[in-house]
Formats: C-alpha cells, sequence, structure tokens
C-alpha cells in the first residue's frame, strides 16, 4: 500500500488516464477525491473503496477553492483535465487558443494556487501535471495551439518546483504518447475516415501500438508515492518511443 493515509484529488478523473490513475491510487490505499466536470462519468466509481466523486469544472477558481477547503487533507493533486485542438498555426483562433490555455495551463494555475496552502500546512505533497509528449519533446502536426499549451505546462511545473523545493513540495509532470481514450476515440470518429485516422495514429507509435490508460497510470502512482521523494521539476516520458 505504496499511498496509504494519503489523501489524492484527481482531475478529470471520469474517464481515461484520470479514471485509470483514480483507481490506481485508491488500490494503493489513497483517499481519492476523482472529480469531473460531468457528472454522468463519475457514476461508475459507486462502490470502489477508498474513492469519494465530485463535480468540478476546473474553469471555475471559485469552485476549486470551495473543494479543496472541504477536503480533510490533500497530499497528491494530480491535474488531468484538457483538451487537444487540432490544425496548424494558420488555422488557430483566438478562441482556439484562449481555450487551450485557459482548460490546459489556466486551470493547472489554479488549482495549485488553491492546493499549496493546504500541502504546505500538512509539511509537503507530490503535484502532478498532465503535459504530453506534443510540446517541448516533440513537435507533432497539425497540433500547434495543444503543443504550445503543453509546453507552458512544461515551464509552470519546473517554476513551482523550484520555488518550493525546499519545503516539502514535489512538482512534476508527465509526457504520454498516444494514449487510446474514450476522447481520443471521440476525435478519431470525427475524421471523415476513422478507419484511416486510427492507423495513422498507431502509426506514429514506435511500437506499432497506442497506449492504454492503465499503462500511464503507473507513474502518476509512483511520482504520487514516496518512491519518488527525490524528483521534482521533471518530466517523464512514458511515450512508446516516440521521442528514441
Amino acid at each position: 500500500m505504496r499511498l496509504q493515509g494519503k489523501t489524492a484529488l484527481i482531475t478529470a478523473a471520469g474517464q481515461g488516464i484520470g479514471r485509470a490513475s483514480a483507481l490506481a491510487m485508491a488500490a494503493e490505499g489513497a483517499q481519492v477525491w476523482a472529480t469531473d466536470v460531468n457528472e454522468k462519468l463519475l457514476e461508475t466509481y459507486a462502490g470502489v473503496p477508498n474513492i469519494h466523486v465530485t463535480k468540478l469544472d476546473v474553469l471555475d477558481k471559485t469552485a476549486i477553492q470551495k473543494l479543496i477547503n472541504s477536503m480533510p487533507a490533500l497530499d497528491i493533486l494530480f491535474n488531468c483535465a484538457g483538451f487537444v485542438h487540432n490544425g496548424t498555426i494558420l488555422q488557430a483562433t483566438d478562441e482556439d487558443w484562449n481555450f487551450a490555455f485557459n482548460l490546459n495551463v489556466r486551470a493547472q494555475f489554479w488549482m495549485i494556487q488553491a492546493a499549496l496552502p493546504k500541502m504546505l500546512a500538512n509539511g509537503g505533497g507530490s503535484i502532478i501535471n498532465m503535459a504530453s509528449v506534443c510540446g517541448s519533446l516533440k513537435g507533432l502536426p497539425n497540433r500547434f495551439a495543444y503543443g504550445a499549451s503543453k509546453a507552458a505546462v512544461v515551464g509552470l511545473t519546473k517554476s513551482v518546483a523550484a520555488d518550493f523545493v525546499g519545503q516539502g513540495i514535489r512538482c512534476n509532470a508527465i509526457a504520454p504518447g498516444t494514449v487510446d481514450t474514450p476522447s481520443l476515440g471521440d476525435r478519431i470518429n470525427s475524421y471523415a475516415d476513422p478507419v484511416e485516422a486510427r492507423k495513422n495514429f498507431v502509426a506514429r507509435q514506435p511500437m506499432g501500438r497506442m497506449a492504454q490508460a492503465h499503462e500511464i497510470a503507473p507513474i502518476v502512482v509512483y511520482l504520487a508515492s514516496n518512491e519518488s521523494v527525490f524528483a521534482t521539476g521533471q518530466l517523464f516520458s512514458v511515450d512508446g518511443g516516440m521521442t528514441i
């Protein structure tokens, strides 16, 4: 039980990597607050031990603060919420740019800002941010707004880590490759030829397949646990060889 006695808060925990990580943390003994803007998705947790569900819109700063204030403790924060825009800089609109940075970056800023006082009062904590292989590690075609926002997540992560390294706070980020999640499935189905689109997503993975969400969760658990006590300010790539 690597997370016994710890309390975790996870955003976008209704499906995909967020859900897999919530289940993995709970299995390791953590009390997990699984949140999502879509309450319907949280119903799948009914009866799962150690998991408490609540609706949370990470674009609502007041709601974030209210939730964190209501929690008895907070040792782990996993900022998993995000959105992938398609297109080059010539296709990106101001609305695309603003939404990408609001959800992929500003929401993490607000979550961390609200969580830090409780973590500091408790003697420390682990913050894990969702970055991507797309951004500071690798440029991918048609991912302009997304790649820019995920590169910003890396800078945010390192800044928080540097400011609080001496106060028991660790802040790291993960950079997944292509993960076969429901949200990716929705994007694939929006293409004119979904079958061909899926083949193209698989083709960019050197292992010849996409990752499953449960294959990303172990690195999240590791960063949440005391096993990674000497790691902070780092970007952990779990990309199936995309950046070899």
